[in-house]
């Protein structure tokens, strides 16, 4: 099911969840909001490289994304610290600010599995039908990255890892090894 604001252009994506979400560190979250080539429940195909002009205005201007709660622009509920295109899509990172009450209580009902999905706020500025129908989404204007309970792209969820550098990759394993040799240590 597609929303759409008529006022401003905004469109926004949700449908029924398919995989539980992860929390880190107990505010942090990330994930893909949107996966290149993929077909969501509206039909519609985010291409590569749709979010590049508007991610480096943003940048330049000194702007971020915003990180809602279920769309709702009255309850911001953190601070996307990394928005960003990778090979497979648009890959977010950010914090629960949890001195907010809502997000608070996001990071309880996600650390429950209550909640799992990403969603994105955009407005389409250049898109086309291919021969099937489907839009073929190929610059988009986004404005907002939400926690939701149900993305329209079934694979848009938090816990998704961005492709990472051999150096992070190491460092996170080196920190698994000693986690699991602490625990071992305590049993």
């Amino acid at each position: 099911m597609n929303a759409y604001d008529w006022d401003i252009g905004l469109e926004r994506k949700f449908c029924p969840p398919e995989a539980p979400l992860a929390l880190n560190d107990g505010a942090t979250i990330e994930g893909y909001a949107s996966l290149f080539g993929a077909i969501d429940h509206g039909g519609d195909i985010v291409q590569a490289g749709a979010y590049a002009s508007c991610l480096t205005r943003m940048l330049a201007e000194g702007r971020r994304v915003k990180m809602l709660w279920q769309h709702d622009p009255g309850e911001p509920i953190g601070i996307w610290d990394e928005v960003r295109e990778d090979g497979k899509g648009l890959y977010v990172k950010g914090r629960l600010l949890t001195d907010v009450a809502r997000a608070r209580e996001a990071a309880a009902l996600i650390a429950a599995g209550a909640i799992d999905g990403l969603s994105i706020g955009y407005r389409t500025k250049r898109a086309e039908r291919d021969a099937s129908g489907r839009r073929l989404l190929s610059e988009l204007e986004l404005w907002e990255v939400s926690l939701v309970t149900f993305p329209m792209l079934a694979d848009a969820r938090v816990g998704g890892k961005a492709e990472e550098p051999a150096e992070a990759l190491m460092r996170d394993l080196a920190e698994a090894f000693a986690g699991a040799r602490h625990i071992l240590a305590e049993g």
